[in-house]
């Protein structure tokens, strides 16, 4: 089997071709970098420019499924350039391929395109999985939606759809963790707002996992890429501290503060998803991290 891989090169997609290694997947990969454009066993770059619409059409040779994650950070400060520049940056991505797939009829048999847990609405008390309906009102909510309506184009020509809401990816070295753990090691960590919002967290493994399970059991649909048991902010920081040995004195710190330092970003650290996992396990998913601490045990 042969994928062809957006964002290859990021956090999640790092981790997704080291399944595919694992799993004898051969790997074409998109990059907007010509630096980055590499040729080794079974794994292979293009150059790609969706700002401009430019692809090289021989990164669609010989594949049979696409894994899409482009996309511009949601952490860098939002602007109002810098938000109009994360939606476009996904939606151009995605209308770039399905261009060219339906003007050269190439045969692609399964789209899988990443999708975010923030198109759920801001809730203490609600448990969401796949069915809900509602979407956050909130920019999150909008990137999500728009990422997800333009990938379900790709039905359109007859290609499966699977997108992936993607939670909290855990990792030691990029993401939300380090920055989580830094204020943690030099004893100034605190839980944020009430501490109360969920976090609906995964182990970057684990969703790998996910999205090379769903592509080589041919599943569609939308799923939750977040692992079974969720945790509140003030938990996953109390796991954080204790797995580092280090005390939380101070107080949570305000959402007025981190929205003087953030700006509407601050959302990040706020909102909460209380998500759920049943479905992709009711597949037969296996999950090798269940529960916070030993995800914080692998990574730390």
């Amino acid at each position: 089997m042969k994928v062809l891989i957006t964002g290859a090169t990021g956090l999640v997609g790092k981790a997704i071709v080291t399944q595919c290694k694992k799993h004898n997947i051969s790997v074409h990969y998109l990059s907007t970098s010509k630096s980055k454009i590499v040729t080794t066993e079974n794994y292979k770059g293009f150059y790609w420019n969706p700002d401009t619409q430019e692809i090289d059409i021989a990164c669609f040779k010989g594949v049979d499924a696409i894994i899409n994650l482009a996309g511009a950070p949601i952490s860098k400060r939002w602007t109002k350039s810098y938000k109009q520049s994360i939606i476009n940056s996904r939606l151009d991505s995605l209308h770039l391929l399905k261009s060219i797939i339906e003007k050269e009829k190439i045969n692609i048999k399964q789209l899988i395109s990443a999708s975010a847990i923030g198109i759920y609405p801001d809730s203490i008390i609600n448990y969401y999985d796949e069915s809900a309906t509602a979407i956050s009102l909130g920019f999150l909510g909008e990137v999500a939606d728009s990422w997800e309506k333009a990938a379900d184009e790709f039905s359109d020509l007859g290609i499966p759809v699977t997108k992936i809401r993607i939670g909290l990816v855990m990792d030691s070295k990029e993401g939300a963790l380090p920055q989580m753990i830094k204020p943690i090691k030099l004893g100034v960590g605190a839980a944020f707002g009430s501490g109360l919002q969920w976090q609906s967290w995964i182990h970057k493994k684990d969703l790998a996992r996910i999205f090379i399970y769903t592509l080589e059991n041919k599943l569609e649909g939308v799923f939750n890429g977040v692992a079974p048991n969720p945790v509140t902010n003030l938990d996953l920081t109390k796991a954080i501290a204790n797995k580092l040995d280090k005390p939380l004195w101070l107080p949570n710190i305000p959402k007025f503060i981190m929205k003087l330092v953030l700006g509407e970003m601050h959302v990040l650290l706020f909102e909460s998803q209380r998500v759920c996992s049943k479905k992709i396990i009711d597949t037969g998913f296996d999950y090798r991290y269940v529960n916070l601490r030993p995800a914080l045990e692998d990574l730390l």
